[in-house]
């Protein structure tokens, strides 16, 4: 299993690796990015061997106004074939981050139910 996160906060970065390392048993390789940017560089640079799974934030660098950094990365996702069926979670604490998802036909976890473990693994592994 191989899983990107990508996160402008190095808090929850830290937390969702912790998180994703006990939901897999440590039987995962986790790169993390801290903005949309170093995240589409991660994604290419592993063009030939692509995530399971990529977990972005929503509200990062502003260099993509109007549109969410966050959003402006999953566009990018959505461009190769070789991720598409790789699973997209967005994990924000944004009020948009629904009609977001929705949109791109991606999952989301909002923010505060990361504070449940639980909850959080099930939002994770649902398919």
């Amino acid at each position: 299993m191989k899983i990107l996160i990508v996160d402008d906060s190095q808090k929850w970065v830290l937390y969702h690796k912790d998180a994703v390392r006990e939901i897999f048993n440590n039987k995962v390789e986790i790169d993390t990015a801290f903005s949309a940017r170093e995240g589409f560089e991660k994604l290419t640079i592993s063009i030939d061997t692509p995530y399971d799974i990529i977990l972005t934030d929503l509200q990062m660098e502003s260099d993509y106004l109007p549109l969410y950094a966050g959003e402006w990365f999953i566009k990018q996702i959505k461009f190769y074939k070789e991720y598409t069926n790789t699973k997209i979670i967005i994990i924000s604490a944004s009020g948009n981050i629904k009609q977001i998802a929705n949109k791109y036909g991606v999952q989301y976890i909002p923010k505060y139910k990361c504070n449940n473990i639980n909850e959080y693994c099930n939002e994770l592994l649902k398919k």
